[in-house]
């Protein structure tokens, strides 16, 4: 079954790749930490964590089509960077991730119907990406996905 599914990824992979592309901004990929709310306040130790591993993810997988900087293709990938799928769908996001995605979304008032092939990643894997992509560029979503939420989204 792990191979089928790893084998799915690749297939979904290398198709994202002969889809049609666009070069990557000269814009640097990155990340903020999220800022301190009180001056006593520290950043959450374990959420920086998963962002950093998220972003190792994100640069194997995610990077191809929705690009470093997190925009997508207009028409084919939805963005990543302000998205309002990330801030209104928590569970279809994990799921997407988790699953992979199919059929037609609305994302920031656009339409996308492609696939999102499943890459075979562990809940821990789909909590990291998810935690970079949700504090990355223009994102600030600091209510952390942990390990344990992911593993309660079965699919549909």
């Amino acid at each position: 079954m792990k191979r089928t599914i790893l084998l799915l990824g690749l297939i979904g992979l290398i198709s994202c790749k002969s889809d049609k592309k666009e070069e990557a901004s000269s814009e640097e990929e990155s990340y903020t930490i999220p800022a301190k709310t009180e001056a006593k306040s520290q950043v959450d130790p374990e959420l920086a964590a998963s962002i950093k591993r998220g972003k190792e993810v994100y640069s194997d997988l995610c990077v191809t089509c929705h690009l470093p900087t997190g925009k997508g293709i207009p028409g084919t990938y939805p963005p990543l960077d302000g998205s309002n799928w990330l801030t209104e769908k928590r569970e279809e996001s994990i799921r997407g991730v988790k699953y992979g995605l199919q059929g037609e979304i609305e994302v920031n008032g656009e339409t996308y119907d492609n696939v999102m092939t499943p890459m075979g990643l562990s809940d821990q894997e789909v909590a990291d990406a998810l935690n970079y992509a949700m504090n990355s560029w223009s994102n600030k979503i600091t209510n952390m996905i942990t390990e344990e939420e992911v593993s309660k989204v079965q699919p549909k």
